[in-house]
């Protein structure tokens, strides 16, 4: 494993962005380092993701590793070489790093492989519109049976190689919804005559205010943000007969985010009765909350520990949603942090840059838990 020479595969990706769903090129650039190293097999799934298969010689657990590879519509301002070369995308969440990550843990799997059990490494694409790990997921071709699965995130604000980790909810709940409410037009001097939607947004944004809970100390903590609304023409003798809000939900846990959205549909609908429009309702970006089972968070602290890695456990989930989420719905498994530095820039910010320096710590990390396992 050379150090160096993944810096500058690192500082390459970060070069060339791709937004989610369009990562081809970064899925032949990974495939062509994968196709490098001895394993038992390289599959392209999920559209343009991909997963690389490492065997021992005996019978074990079956372990799935995640990184995503996908980039943001975000103008990058930084003006260091390896800035983006794409104009409004770039790697500002750290995908970036998070896959040379995995090929590192890749390189050492080839080099030393396990003695027992199957391991999956999934480069999935996707992850910023939550709809890479269904893609993966869904696929005819994924059969790998998962018995615990592992990922990821670099945190900034976080002191640099920090480990951090929770048991339960790591990542919150989130999802967005558009409500579009249709009416009727009618003569700016007589509304009455057609159905203006401007009172069921109006309810519908004080609605998302009460339904929210806002105490990030209790398990029911749920917000509704106001994301964007729409109504009418810049036409000022017409009274409006269309109109639209979008929301975006949080909540820690998936139970709380179920609640929260059979409250919220049913008001709307019953706003929209009474102004007698029609409703029309459509969700996208939808992310299951992180739920860290507390097996694979005892392989997580375990191994920071014995890695001699400086260990935290944070008190409440991230308030940021994660498409890993869709995985440990479907199995054990836990999402853990590595601290990016307590001065670098936040995630999704214009001006930030994963920090090569904790590459080296990502890879020990996922390789100490795959000692610890098989």
């Amino acid at each position: 494993m050379n150090l160096e020479s993944l810096k500058q595969t690192r500082r390459y990706l970060h070069q060339h962005p791709e937004r989610s769903g369009e990562e081809q090129h970064t899925q032949a650039y990974l495939k062509k380092q994968l196709e490098k190293l001895n394993h038992q097999g390289i599959q392209e799934i999920g559209g343009t993701g991909l997963v690389v298969f490492f065997k021992g010689h005996q019978k074990g657990r079956q372990v799935l590793l995640r990184a995503d590879i996908d980039a943001l519509p975000i103008q990058e301002v930084n003006d260091f070489a390896h800035a983006s070369v794409h104009e409004g995308v770039s790697h500002k969440c750290g995908h970036d790093g998070h896959s040379t990550i995995l090929l590192g843990v890749a390189q050492s799997l080839s080099e030393n492989p396990p003695e027992r059990g199957e391991v999956c490494l999934v480069f999935q694409p996707a992850e910023e519109n939550g709809k890479g790990a269904r893609a993966i997921l869904e696929d005819p071709a994924f059969q790998f049976k998962t018995e615990l699965a592992f990922a990821l995130h670099n945190l900034p604000g976080y002191p640099l190689h920090q480990v951090v980790c929770r048991k339960g909810s790591f990542t919150a709940a989130a999802r967005s919804v558009i409500f579009r409410f249709k009416g009727k037009t009618a003569h700016a001097a007589e509304p009455e005559a057609g159905y203006n939607p401007a009172i069921a947004m109006a309810k519908t944004l004080l609605l998302s205010e009460q339904l929210s809970q806002k105490d990030i100390a209790r398990e029911d903590f749920s917000l509704i943000t106001h994301i964007y609304a729409e109504l009418g023409e810049k036409a000022y003798g017409v009274s409006a007969g269309y109109g639209e809000v979008h929301l975006t939900l949080r909540s820690w846990d998936n139970r709380t985010m179920d609640k929260l959205v059979n409250e919220l549909l049913k008001e709307v609908q019953s706003i929209a009765r009474a102004q007698k429009l029609l409703l029309e309702t459509e969700w996208l970006e939808v992310f299951f909350a992180n739920q860290n089972h507390k097996e694979a968070y005892a392989y997580i602290r375990e191994s920071a520990e014995a890695l001699g890695l400086d260990y935290s456990d944070r008190a409440q989930p991230f308030k940021w949603g994660e498409d890993f989420g869709l995985f440990t719905q479907k199995t054990k498994g836990a999402m853990f942090g590595i601290g990016s530095g307590e001065h670098c820039p936040a995630l999704h910010n214009p001006d930030y840059d994963y920090p090569d320096e904790i590459t080296e710590t990502g890879i020990r990390m996922f390789v100490q838990l795959l000692q610890s396992m098989l």
